[in-house]
């Protein structure tokens, strides 16, 4: 297994004590780092005030015991809530890395790598990014994925496999970007 240096560019030098996790800080680019604070902050000033007048309207309705209503904008609570420790955690944990000042031709995280599939011939773009922005449809793959830990560390023309649920994929890499 790589280092974490090698997939997280802000981890040179950072000591970690053996048996923990992964990692503390949470690498991120900006645009993910906004995208959380979005989140949260329609979480926090949109839906909380709306669940809150939810539960406050079914608590009128009477005997909560059977209040389907009143159950159901409890539970709705419950998982904003959730949702928002979650974002506030992530956020706090943020390490926040430019990717337009990053470069070389080796990938790292913030990468934006096109591969084609050596079976298939068919090309794609991905860009290596923190877990939580992670977003396939967008064409984003979080750094920990199989793909991206099998990128890591490797240039333009590299050949690169990977082994999936489908099966293993061959892919040679034909272009490393940072944008």
């Amino acid at each position: 297994m790589l280092g974490l240096e090698s997939m997280w560019p802000a981890a040179q030098g950072v000591d970690r004590p053996e048996g923990r996790k992964f990692m503390e800080k949470i690498p991120m680019t900006d645009a993910g780092y906004s995208s959380l604070e979005t989140e949260l902050k329609q979480r926090q000033q949109v839906e909380r005030p709306r669940i809150i007048q939810q539960i406050t309207e079914a608590r009128s309705h009477g005997d909560l015991s059977e209040n389907a209503e009143y159950h159901a904008a409890k539970e709705q609570q419950s998982h904003n809530e959730g949702r928002i420790v979650e974002l506030e955690d992530k956020l706090a944990r943020a390490d926040v890395i430019d990717v337009t000042k990053l470069s070389g031709e080796t990938i790292k995280f913030g990468a934006t790598v096109t591969l084609v599939d050596e079976d298939t011939e068919k090309k794609q773009i991905w860009q290596i990014v923190g877990e939580p922005e992670a977003d396939a449809k967008a064409g984003k793959i979080s750094v920990t994925s199989p793909l991206a830990r099998a990128l890591i560390g490797k240039g333009k023309g590299a050949q690169v496999e990977v082994v999936t649920p489908g099966g293993a994929k061959a892919y040679e890499v034909k272009k490393v970007e940072w944008k």
